[in-house]
């Protein structure tokens, strides 16, 4: 194989990485920007409970909060708030 064959080799692994890259890109945003999100949540509510205990007020770690943290982030977490305060 020439110089010329491993050149073009390369340029087209270049190519296929960019282009796998540029595929890839929303989807990994998304799930960085969901990450991101939830860990935050699960910190708040994490503080939550450790400093709602002076105001008698805690929520529960179970699958609806969990999705509704993961998806919504802290406005998800005042809506759990609000909705206990609400309706308990």
């Amino acid at each position: 194989m020439g110089i010329t064959e491993k050149v073009l080799l390369v340029l087209l692994g270049v190519f296929a990485l960019l282009a796998l890259l540029k595929l890839f890109a929303a989807p990994l945003k998304l799930t960085g920007k969901l990450l991101v999100n939830t860990l935050l949540g699960f910190a708040l509510l994490g503080l939550l409970n450790v400093l709602g205990v002076l105001a008698r007020l805690s929520l529960g770690l179970n699958l609806f909060n969990a999705l509704v943290i993961a998806i919504l982030g802290v406005p998800g977490l005042a809506l759990l708030i609000l909705l206990r305060l609400v309706f308990i």
